[in-house]
């Protein structure tokens, strides 16, 4: 046997004769420290008698000091005779050593050894501890390393669990999890894997298991303060059963009928449960947390409380609607969110405590109403029209009344009622006269403000007179607006304050005399007329008219008596002596004012600025109406001249800048001396009389074609630089370029310096074969401004070439590269670098692009165009050298850009403007300087408005002080700026004529209009795309321009319940991604529900589904999905209406500036993600006024502060009323806009 045995290794034997069972022999090995798998290999050999086992050889593994445990390998059964080999592989973790033992009976063990890596048994990688909380399951990942052929016999267990499977987790790597279940504080220990297969065992190290216990409170928390909806507690979790630490708190607390409330969360030791039912007995308890899952405990033992007995709360303000009428209102509101029992009834005092009309005596008007708990609404009929009503509010249980809330609402004012005219007969008539007598009308709900005179031309074929149509006569027309539209049968003939009929007047109608604008045209004898008498009143934004007809003119039936010839002759003489006589006395007096003027013309134009900025205000103090009526009565333009000029005030036009003086190089002509802008007014206004025949006048005085030599122009290798023939430059003002080497030609380009007020060179518009001579020019002359006034392509046509790239292009010896883009709503910056081969420098040059000159005419509104000029003003730097401007020929539109440029610095700088011989001066450097007669007569109209208006822009830094000083009170006129500045505003807002809107006029829209003088006018109507039936493609609304967006507003009015589906329409059609909602929903307004709560609602084609909604402090946000069923291939689009709750129909202006500051915040934002900005928004109110148009001024205001660091919202709601006048209709509500920007600049 020992023959078997290997030279030189270490071998034992032991021989188990005569030993009794239970004996044992053990070899124990060297300790194994290392940090790593041990494995231990060797041979054993069992001999015995025939049939008897020799014992068995066990193989322990133990760590430390720790118990001997299980062996991890054995063999026992009869002798086999034969030698075998064990390997064991050992898996040791720092800081633990092992140690292998043997116990054995008649068994020779030799070449035992231990080596590194294992030759062929699996071991073990390291198994780590686990600590979980009672009742959860502890998982234990048992990974072993061994050869890929042997894997399939490998059993795997975990000490003291079952024997499981491998799984293979890379070819050479198999894994096994064991799971500990329901653990319990008994399983806590330490636990180790151990693996078997046919070449031997592997066992790895020692992990532990910590199973630890949830806490649970010792004692129950304590009650501190009770209430009617709140319990105060303090929760005593500082003595727990179990184990910490505890990294959460929670208040579990349920009714004692057993129905759990809710479970908080609490981080400090008093805890308060709020919005508990009163009278109602609660159980508390407090649940504590451990780490990990599992780790909340049971419930602690349970206070119980009751909470005590309360009255209801106040009914929600919010819920509060009231439809008013002339003579009633009805009141509806909602349950107290806070109950608090059962309510018995609610308690309503009602009193008047104000009335627009003085003589209405509110004392009897007031009282008490009584509603059970089932009725929240209620009408109070037999009141005052035009009376504030205050409402007091409360509900009570059986325990009492709770608290009281109060608002207000007013009735609608009454039409005046009018006097009895038994007989329309008159109280004398000629062929083109009657005369009736006018009598006071009684006022309901507001006093008279006028009394109007129309007369109503007698047609054929009338079935209905237009009084009982239109429900009299809303809106006025001039009687010589009324001969050119055939629309129109009726014009206003008078008009008196109610001052002037305080008892029976009378009037006679076609005196040929003026009432407050109003020409009383002499009667026609060959026709038929009816004379109408109504009053109006107004207040509270409504206009109630009523009218009666007081008088009839039939048409003459006999001729005129013939003139015989001799008295005709006679007669003709004599009046040709009179006009010459006249003539001559004319003459007379035009030679001696025009001395004078000579005399005086040195000293006027040495006034000084702050004269002239009266001037301008007397001229704004003067105006009778609107001087966008100027040109409908030439009475009243002589008129004006005498009107009273003795008080000055001081004009609001802000002025943060001062230009240097610049002395003007031409002298005015006395033929055409310059015009002080105190009478511009009135000059513009002599000038339109008689269709504009004065202007037509002045206009055909200018020299029309070439008038100086152009031979450069004209030479054979210029001509194709010439977009024109007949727009070229003259020789002695022409730009002259630097002539390349070797091309004698190269110094030509189309363009003239105009050295007038200021140096520019005016150009025609860079064609393709002259981009590079563009470029040069604009180097050469140190230029740091472009003007553009024309776009790339109108009507079709191209009307320049781009001369400028999209990044960065090379023009000849010239690097030209875009830096930076801003896209404003009626022009475009772009602020170029240019570098030229060669120089060692780089040029910053800026474009301004103005894109609101329309195709075809001129501006509708000189509003955008003004705004454009000063910007330009601003931003060019004094030291740079001419300005370029230049539109398609260099000729029309940059004329006008230059003359009203030159106009309002002389304005400015001498208080006078002198527009004919700035033309005429332009005309002598470059042909056909202001092309057209109307751009002539816009020159004129923007000056004047620049002079009303003046410039309101103020910067960002200095708003606060400004507005306060606008606000400061004068003394001696009792009024202050900012309303002088608003009354401007009223002033210079434009009156919208019958053909203006005529589209809406007509009767198949009558229907789709709230009110019939709101209108939109015809050039910002949004017509409507999406086809459905018959219907029209007429709604009521406009479009309006954002600060940066052309179109970007569509404001209307709420939609009746007959536009809905034209709401949605419109909305779809004109790709809207919001809807700002400023009024309440109140079907007696007609003002209904137009959006789905839930599901989809159905609009002909179009189809509304509801998505969302949510309720942040006074917003409601809900969000739509819209499409158009008849065509699904155009996809559908989200929309997301913001229903504003912060302003009560019976405020002018909302309760919060930081809440109607983040309604336009969450608009702009919900536009930017959605869309990039490029959605349109729809804003609405009752009808599309006031509120609209604050919304509207307030987000243009915002975005001036954010882009350019300065505000004007003068500019803002002017650029509004342009097209709808009734935008931002209340001073209030234009302070509120200076008010927001303010809270806009504190808000950072």
């Amino acid at each position: 046997l020992l023959d078997k045995v290997s030279k030189g290794s270490a071998f034992m034997m032991v021989n188990t004769s005569g030993r009794f069972p239970g004996q044992k022999t053990q070899l124990v090995v060297p300790q194994l420290k290392e940090n790593d798998t041990h494995c231990l290999i060797f041979h054993y050999y069992g001999a015995s008698g025939e049939g008897v086992s020799p014992g068995q050889l066990n193989i322990y593994v133990k760590e430390n000091s720790s118990p001997l445990g299980f062996p991890v390998w054995n063999s026992s059964g009869p002798a086999f005779h034969t030698w075998r080999q064990v390997e064991l592989a050992v898996s040791i973790f720092w800081p633990n050593f092992y140690q292998v033992r043997t116990l054995h009976c008649i068994i020779l063990i030799t070449d035992c050894m231990c080596v590194s890596v294992a030759v062929s048994t699996p071991h073990f990688m390291h198994i780590k501890g686990v600590e979980v909380n009672a009742r959860q399951t502890a998982t234990f990942h048992c990974t072993i390393n061994g050869q890929p052929k042997d894997h399939l016999n490998y059993k795997l267990w975990l000490q003291v669990a079952l024997m499981k499977d491998t799984k293979p987790v890379n070819p050479r790597r198999y894994m096994a999890t064991f799971d500990v279940e329901n653990t319990t504080k008994g399983d806590s220990g330490r636990y180790r894997c151990i693996v078997q297969s046919d070449k031997g065992v592997g066992v790895s190290s020692y992990a532990e298991l910590i199973v630890k216990q949830p806490p649970i409170p010792i004692a129950p928390p304590q009650l501190m303060a009770v209430g009617a909806t709140y319990l105060w507690i303090q929760l005593n979790a500082n003595s727990i059963n179990g184990d910490g630490p505890i990294i959460e708190k929670e208040v579990e607390y349920r009714t004692m009928s057993g129905s759990l409330i809710d479970n908080q969360p609490v981080d400090k030791p008093n805890h308060k449960i709020g919005h508990l039912d009163p009278d109602t007995e609660y159980e508390i308890s407090v649940l504590l947390t451990r780490p990990n899952e599992g780790g909340t405990g049971a419930p602690g033992p349970p206070l119980r409380a009751r909470t005590k007995c309360a009255v209801p709360g106040a009914v929600p303000m919010e819920s509060v609607q009231g439809s008013t009428y002339e003579e009633k209102i009805a009141l509806r509101w909602r349950e107290p969110m806070q109950t608090y029992g059962i309510i018995k009834q609610y308690e309503i005092f009602y009193k008047a405590v104000s009335s627009f009309d003085p003589e209405f005596n509110l004392a009897n008007q007031s009282g008490k109403v009584l509603k059970s708990s089932n009725e929240t609404l209620h009408t109070f009929v037999g009141l005052y029209p035009g009376s504030t009503y205050s409402f007091t509010i409360r509900a009570s249980t059986v325990k009492g009344y709770g608290p009281p809330i109060n608002t207000q609402f007013t009735t609608k004012i009454s039409p005046p009622h009018m006097p009895a005219y038994d007989q329309e007969t008159p109280l004398n008539q000629t062929d083109s006269s009657v005369t009736v007598l006018l009598k006071p009308a009684k006022s309901r709900g507001a006093p008279v403000s006028v009394y109007q005179v129309v007369v109503e031309e007698e047609r054929p074929r009338r079935l209905q007179r237009a009084a009982e149509i239109l429900r009299c006569y809303p809106l006025p027309i001039h009687f010589q607006n009324a001969t050119v539209l055939s629309s129109a049968y009726y014009y206003f003939t008078a008009e008196f304050p109610a001052s002037r009929i305080q008892s029976s007047v009378p009037f006679t109608v076609g005196d040929n005399k003026t009432y407050s604008g109003y020409w009383n045209s002499p009667l026609l004898p060959h026709k038929s007329y009816s004379i109408y008498y109504q009053a109006v009143s107004k207040a509270n934004g409504e206009t109630k008219i009523d009218c009666v007809r007081v008088a009839t003119k039939g048409a003459a039936t006999r001729k005129p008596d013939a003139v015989e010839p001799e008295k005709q002759t006679d007669h003709t003489v004599k009046i040709a002596g009179v006009i010459a006589g006249i003539l001559l006395f004319v003459i007379i007096f035009l030679g001696v004012v025009l001395l004078m003027k000579k005399r005086k013309l040195a000293k006027k134009r040495k006034e000084t600025l702050n004269s002239t900025r009266q001037e301008m205000t007397v001229m704004v103090n003067s105006m009778d109406k609107s001087y966008t009526e100027q040109g409908t009565n030439c009475d009243e333009a002589i008129s004006f001249m005498d009107t009273d000029t003795s008080s000055l005030m001081q004009s609001h036009t802000h002025s943060y800048k001062k230009r240097e003086a610049v002395d003007v190089p031409y002298q005015t002509g006395q033929l055409h001396p310059a015009i002080r802008v105190a009478d511009l007014l009135q000059h513009i206004t002599q000038m339109k009389c008689s269709e504009g025949y004065g202007f037509k006048e002045e206009y055909e005085s200018f020299f029309e074609g070439q008038a100086a030599p152009w031979d450069s122009a004209k030479k054979d290798e210029n001509r194709m630089k010439n977009r024109y023939g007949n727009i070229i430059a003259y020789d002695h003002s022409r730009v002259r370029l630097q002539a390349l080497e070797g091309e004698q030609s190269s110094d030509y380009i189309n363009a003239n310096y105009i050295d007038v007020s200021m140096e520019s060179s005016q150009v025609q518009r860079p064609m393709q074969e002259t981009v590079y001579d563009f470029w040069r020019m604009v180097w050469q002359e140190n230029t740091a401004t472009i003007v553009m006034v024309t776009n790339l392509v109108e009507v079709g046509r191209v009307k320049c070439c781009k001369y400028w790239p999209d990044d960065t292009e090379i023009y000849g010896d010239m690097k030209v590269t875009l830096i930076e883009t801003q896209l404003l709503s009626e022009y475009v910056i772009r602020t170029f670098a240019v570098e030229k081969r060669g120089a060692h420098e780089i040029r910053e040059i800026r474009q301004f692009h103005f894109t609101g000159w329309p195709d075809h005419g001129v501006p509708y509104h000189a509003t955008g165009l003004l705004g454009f000029v000063r910007r330009v003003k601003a931003k060019s730097p004094a030291n740079a050298g001419p300005m370029v401007v230049h539109c398609s020929a260099g000729a029309g539109r940059t004329g006008c850009f230059i003359v009203i440029d030159i106009m309002l610095d002389m304005a400015e700088r001498e208080g006078v403007v002198d527009i004919y011989n700035c033309v005429r001066e332009l005309r002598s450097r470059r042909v056909n300087m202001v092309q057209t007669e109307e751009q002539y007569v816009f020159i004129h109209d923007a000056i004047l408005e620049a002079c009303l208006c003046g410039d309101t822009t103020i910067p960002a830094n200095q708003l606060r002080s400004v507005y306060y000083d606008m606000n400061r009170l004068d003394p001696q006129t009792n009024s202050s700026q900012i309303k002088e500045e608003f009354r401007t505003l009223n002033m210079v807002t434009p009156t919208l004529r019958v053909e203006d809107c005529s589209i809406a006029l007509l009767p198949r829209n009558h229907e789709k209009n709230r009110c019939m003088d709101v209108l939109p006018p015809d050039r910002c109507l949004p017509f409507l795309i999406t086809i459905d039936g018959e219907s029209s493609n007429y709604i009521n609304a406009a479009l309006m321009d954002s600060y940066k967006q052309p179109s970007a507003f569509i404001v209307t009015q709420h939609p009746l319940p007959n536009t809905v589906k034209d709401f949605w329409r419109l909305v779809l059609d004109y790709h809207c991604t919001s809807i700002v909602m400023l009024n309440d929903v109140d079907p007696a307004q007609l003002c209904p529900q137009y959006w789905p709560e839930n599901g989809v609602h159905r609009h002909g084609p179009i189809q509304v589904e509801f998505v969302s909604a949510d309720l942040e402090e006074d917003i409601i946000s809900r969000i739509f999905r819209i499409y158009n069923a008849a065509r699904p291939q155009d996809g559908y689009r989200m929309v997301q209406q913001f229903q504003f709750l912060g302003w009560p129909m019976y405020r002018d202006t909302p309760v919060s500036k930081r809440s109607f500051l983040k309604l336009i915040r969450q608009v702009d934002k919900w536009q930017e993600e959605y869309d990039g900005g490029e959605g349109r928004t729809v804003v609405h109110c009752l009808n599309g006024g006031g509120r609209s148009g604050t919304f509207c001024a307030i987000s243009i205001v915002c975005e001036m502060l954010r882009h350019q660091r300065s505000v004007d919202v003068f500019h803002a709601v002017k650029t509004l009323r342009n097209n709808k006048p009734n935008m931002v209709d209340l001073l209030d509500q234009y302070k509120f806009c200076y008010e927001v920007a303010l809270e806009y600049l504190s808000s950072g």
